[in-house]
């Protein structure tokens, strides 16, 4: 019997040899699988991470500096051509104002057509439009017609600048300031050589 029992405690020993080893076999598994998911979530976040902050390359940084800057020197041109045909509406209010006054054009009032002419080019050529020779369809047959309708158009090209969006080609801008162009030099030359 020593013998059986002999055998008996090595196949216990055998048996209790591949239960640990299944057991140990398990828990390696198991620890290797915790270790697994670790990683990959920390390398998923630093993924996240690198998409969040891949916009932020020196190169994106100086490209969005760029489009920031062309989007001030665009609004600061925006801002000079409202600027400007509010300039050229009170130059002709007062050319208008000093006409009814005098009844007629002096040479400061003749300074003023010239920088309104200047001014009305300026918004032309801002709006997109180039040099065009339209003559007027009625032209103003009188001095006092010609200042008149010289300073309604300019207040009325002030309006339409004014309402006009930044990135918008105006054809009614481009039109009155021809317009306006036309009327400098028709008041110009309905004015009595000084």
């Amino acid at each position: 019997m020593p013998e059986s029992r002999i055998q008996l405690a090595v196949n216990i020993a055998r048996a209790a040899g591949v239960v640990c080893l299944l057991v140990s076999s398990y828990a390696i598994a198991a620890a290797q699988a915790s270790q697994q998911v670790t990683p990959i979530t920390s390398i998923n976040q630093a993924d996240k991470d690198k998409d969040k902050y891949e916009g932020t390359t020196p190169a994106s940084i100086e490209e969005e500096m760029r489009a920031k800057r062309a989007i001030k020197v665009e609004e600061r041109e925006y801002q000079k051509n409202v600027d400007r045909a509010r300039d050229l509406s009170a130059l002709g209010d007062a050319v208008r104002s000093s006409f009814k006054q005098k009844n007629r054009l002096g040479r400061e009032e003749i300074q003023k057509l010239e920088k309104a002419e200047k001014l009305a080019k300026a918004i032309r050529n801002a709006a997109g439009g180039s040099e065009d020779d339209n003559e007027m369809e009625q032209p103003p047959k009188d001095l006092a017609c010609a200042v008149d309708k010289f300073a309604e158009v300019a207040t009325s090209l002030k309006k339409n600048v004014e309402k006009t969006p930044k990135h918008v080609v105006s054809a009614a801008v481009i039109d009155e300031a021809n317009v306006l162009l036309e009327l400098t030099r028709i008041v110009r030359a309905l004015n009595p050589a000084q």
